[in-house]
């Protein structure tokens, strides 16, 4: 299993995470494209940082709504979703060929994630978007009961799914993350530990309500705006060495 995490979200004077700390712990860096976060010097600094630690390059694209930090949905147009994911998408790769690396895979961000894992028609989008700017690309999307499914309607695309985890979010019995905004979704530094371990060891979660799932993953998520994001990497990693 290999382990990914958000960077690339500071912007300007505003500083987002511990990018530079993070980095040589991970094997994935979903990195934002300047839409819900960060901007061309974050990005093309982040990059460098992935190609140093050989760190595979994932695009990070978001709704464009960087004062809600993309954590709101919106009702975009097929014309407007698909313009505004090839926006992010090529920025994040040209600037990626820019310094001799490639954009390996493509992971939403937020709301845009969310809404894609329940909504088909918007997955269909995605998908449509992705074959229109490179069919090599992979979609990270999140592990869970329905993974054939989602594997099937990607191959009609002509791409591939890698199924995450995550380690510091508190999951519902349906094998989906529960809210941000109720209590206990964002797990503690010692819950989170121990959710990763039970992944890494057993590929399952244990819910909210207590029941245990099985969650087949091929990489496991830390947000990196999380304020223990650097000490759980760190222990994760240990955990995983």
């Amino acid at each position: 299993m290999r382990l990914n995490c958000d960077l690339g979200e500071s912007y300007g004077a505003w500083q987002m995470g511990a990018d530079d700390a993070v980095m040589p712990l991970i094997d994935q860096a979903n990195i934002a494209c300047g839409v819900h976060a960060g901007d061309p010097i974050v990005m093309q600094r982040t990059i460098a940082m992935a190609l140093e630690h050989n760190v595979q390059i994932g695009a990070h694209p978001s709704y464009p709504d960087r004062q809600g930090f993309g954590r709101r949905s919106m009702a975009l147009s097929e014309q407007e979703l698909i313009a505004w994911l090839h926006y992010q998408l090529s920025t994040l790769d040209g600037m990626a060929k820019v310094q001799g690396g490639k954009l390996v895979y493509v992971k939403p961000h937020g709301a845009l994630y969310n809404d894609m894992m329940h909504d088909e028609a918007l997955r269909h989008l995605i998908y449509k978007a992705m074959a229109q700017y490179d069919m090599s690309l992979s979609l990270m999307v999140l592990a869970g009961p329905n993974g054939q499914v989602l594997s099937c309607e990607a191959k009609q695309f002509g791409l591939s799914l890698l199924f995450e985890a995550f380690a510091d979010r508190q999951y519902a019995a349906s094998g989906d993350l529960i809210p941000r905004q109720i209590e206990g979704a964002v797990l503690s530094h010692s819950d989170a530990l121990r959710q990763a371990s039970q992944l890494i060891e057993h590929q399952t979660v244990t819910t909210a309500s207590g029941a245990v799932i099985a969650v087949q993953a091929d990489s496991l998520c830390v947000h990196g705006d999380n304020p223990e994001a650097l000490a759980l990497l760190k222990d994760i990693r240990a955990l995983m060495t």
